[in-house]
């Protein structure tokens, strides 16, 4: 079954300037979100495999959507992350079901590699819920300089019978990083951890 999306949005955080000093370059967080329409509102199901192959679609096209909206080629994309914001007639499972399973492939093909584990945040909410998309290093999740997160909300979602999809990617870590640990230029990328 195809997503059935309401609404898709997407949009670029820039950093420029912190605590009065200039972020040279500037660091850059894209965030794709999907409403879509949850087939299993209001009913209890044994199987959920509807939802993970919409995840596995979302993926692909909102990870693609960010990379498309930072202007990188794929392979320079640093971090990334995943979360879901279920309606009131589903269920947290739901939410579970689209992230887990078989988003991350597309998601990582999107960005060219990663190696680390998708960070990810699930809830239940209505219209305007935020949630926090949480944000780590694609290649090695040891990097510090890139545990972030940024907000997603739409304030007319999820209703009842929807959820919120969002996929975050960036360019580069949080502005200024100075807490020391593995350094970006460091990362090895062969387990996902360094």
């Amino acid at each position: 079954m195809a997503a059935q999306i309401r609404k898709l949005i997407v949009s670029v955080e820039e950093t420029r300037r912190e605590m009065g000093r200039d972020v040279t370059p500037p660091t850059r967080r894209a965030l794709a979100m999907a409403v879509i329409e949850n087939p299993y509102a209001g009913r209890y199901s044994e199987s959920l495999d509807e939802l993970i192959a919409i995840g596995e679609e979302l993926g692909g096209l909102l990870g693609e959507r960010c990379v498309q909206a930072l202007g990188i080629a794929p392979d320079a994309a640093e971090s990334y992350g995943k979360a879901a914001v279920v309606g009131e007639a589903g269920e947290l499972e739901h939410a579970a079901a689209i992230l887990h399973p078989k988003l991350g492939a597309p998601l990582r093909k999107a960005v060219q590699k990663g190696a680390a584990l998708v960070p990810s945040a699930k809830k239940a909410g209505g219209p305007g819920t935020p949630i926090d998309v949480p944000l780590g290093h694609k290649d090695a999740a040891f990097v510090r300089s890139h545990f972030d997160a940024i907000e997603a909300r739409v304030a007319d979602a999820p209703r009842a019978g929807e959820i919120l999809v969002a996929v975050a990617v960036t360019d580069s870590g949080r502005p200024l990083p100075r807490i020391g640990g593995l350094q970006k230029h460091e990362i090895k990328g062969e387990d996902g951890l360094r």
